[in-house]
């Protein structure tokens, strides 16, 4: 592949606060996705609880989805130029993710421990 670049620097004359208002609104929108998404997440494993699953397959199938959710709110993260307000919901979100599969792969392995 081939291409050229052009690297610009440029202040805002007017309408500052519009832009960063843009941008936040933006962001904001991609983090209330990223938590809907930890909500779906977490009614997974709950329903994983109810239906008594507690297999090897179930955990890596979530453990895949948790792996996307924080890829997702990394890139976010990373375009968070001007630290939009919902970037702490989206993190609180993903970290209760992480505790609820951290708890359900407990209860994998012990469950698998019991059958043995």
């Amino acid at each position: 592949m081939s291409g050229t670049a052009v690297l610009l620097s440029c202040s805002v004359l007017a309408g500052e606060s519009d832009v960063l208002n843009a941008f936040q609104a933006a962001r904001n929108d991609e983090y209330e996705e990223i938590v809907d998404r930890c909500e779906d997440f977490l009614a997974q494993v709950k329903k994983e609880y109810a239906e008594n699953h507690f297999t090897y397959a179930e955990l890596e199938e979530n453990e895949v989805d948790l792996v996307k959710l924080r890829n997702w709110f990394a890139k976010v993260r990373d375009r968070d130029t001007f630290d939009a307000d919902g970037r702490q919901a989206a993190e609180t979100a993903i970290e209760g993710c992480e505790q609820s599969l951290e708890a359900y792969a407990a209860r994998v392995y012990a469950e698998e421990a019991e059958s043995r």
